[in-house]
């Protein structure tokens, strides 16, 4: 039996919240119901990542503000951990310009008496007492709410809570009533994993596989994912990220690629080492995503580092070293900004004369261009 610091033993609770369904032109874009359904096949346990005895709640079809706020309250005076889960449509108080989650038969004049306020949420959950807050929200902002999404550039919830999920934008087609994407991934990665990952882990690999739609909202943000990456890494068990991460850039989510090969990377430095093999290909990837995503600043500096890295340990005439000087030349022949192509000119030089099959006219060339770049007569650039 666990107890806490108050004496009270330890008991975790699963709160599971299903809104009124998102439709657009008669085509769901969220199915609530189905979410629950798919979550409620799981152990609580795995939900919590955790073995204390627990329960689990589940509302679906709630019409009544009041009753949800019942079990919120109750699920967040559990002295154990606690995971809630909501899903469904996010919308708008006109009136009173509040985000509400609605209901089962919220409409818009009824907003202020059948939908459950946003700011219940966070009120609960921050009079919580110990053990560790999940908050997962996988939703749809209507056109109501979208515009006041924009303006906070996020969804507050509580800030004693870890909270991860998605928003998507009104404009999202949908056309299916079964789980969607996000909670789908998230659902998939508990199933397949050998062991339990971080929640961080499973955000990023469920934001990564997803197919989102363009402009949704992303909970963490990338920026505030990209700094947590470092210290929860994904684990090397749930599927290979690298097709996912290419689907992502290619199709312009630049910065959700660029966040879930961070991850890796920061991963994979931990597990091997910083200058091993494995970490450096991850390096040579978030070059190449750079390079996709025309920050041939940053690409030019990875692939430099990466081609350094490589001499370490392997001859200059090995394969893997030549295409990371090909990588670094490209992108450098590339930068506009021409103080950026003169600071890092010297690397660069003195990379590509460590390589002496490389082709002597791309190394003059090179030189010729960063003579130029300095204003200075040749020979400076040793």
């Amino acid at each position: 039996m666990q107890i806490d610091g108050a004496g009270r033993q330890q008991r975790g609770h699963v709160l599971l919240i299903a809104g009124d369904a998102a439709v657009r032109r008669r085509a769901v874009q969220v199915a609530p119901s189905a979410n629950l359904a798919a979550l409620g096949v799981l152990p609580a346990s795995v939900l919590l990542n955790s073995h204390v005895p627990s329960d689990t709640t589940y509302l679906d079809g709630a019409r009544d503000p009041n009753t949800v706020l019942m079990r919120l309250r109750a699920a967040a005076a559990t002295p154990g951990p606690l995971l809630v889960y909501l899903s469904g449509r996010l919308t708008l108080d006109r009136r009173g310009h509040g985000l509400h989650l609605a209901l089962a038969g919220t409409t818009a004049s009824t907003v202020r008496y059948t939908a459950l306020p946003w700011d219940w949420l966070g009120t609960e959950l921050a009079a919580r007492p110990t053990g560790p807050t999940t908050v997962v929200l996988d939703l749809v902002a209507d056109k109501s709410a979208w515009p006041v999404l924009q303006e906070y550039g996020s969804l507050p919830a509580s800030p004693s809570a870890e909270v991860y999920g998605v928003v998507v934008p009104p404009a999202f087609a949908g056309g299916s009533q079964q789980v969607s994407a996000y909670t789908r991934h998230w659902i998939d990665q508990l199933r397949r994993s050998p062991t339990r990952p971080a929640n961080l882990q499973l955000h990023a690999f469920a934001v990564g596989a997803a197919a989102l739609p363009p402009g949704t909202l992303v909970l963490p943000a990338t920026r505030e994912l990209s700094a947590s990456a470092a210290q929860q890494a994904p684990q090397e068990q749930v599927p290979d990220p690298r097709p996912h991460i290419h689907a992502l850039a290619s199709g312009g989510r630049h910065q959700e690629a660029a966040t879930l090969a961070q991850a890796w990377e920061q991963h994979v430095l931990q597990t091997h080492g910083y200058t091993s093999p494995e970490a450096t290909h991850w390096a040579e990837i978030r070059a190449d995503l750079a390079r996709m995503a025309g920050n041939y600043r940053s690409a030019t500096q990875l692939w430099i580092n990466a081609g350094h890295t490589r001499l370490e340990h392997q001859p200059p005439d090995a394969p893997e070293v030549l295409a990371a000087a090909a990588g670094a030349l490209y992108c450098w022949t590339q930068l506009k900004d021409q103080a950026a192509a003169r600071d890092s000119g010297p690397e660069l030089v003195r990379l590509l004369r460590a390589l002496p099959s490389l082709e002597p006219r791309l190394l003059r060339l090179t030189q010729q261009r960063l003579e130029v770049l300095e204003g200075s007569p040749a020979g400076r650039t040793s």
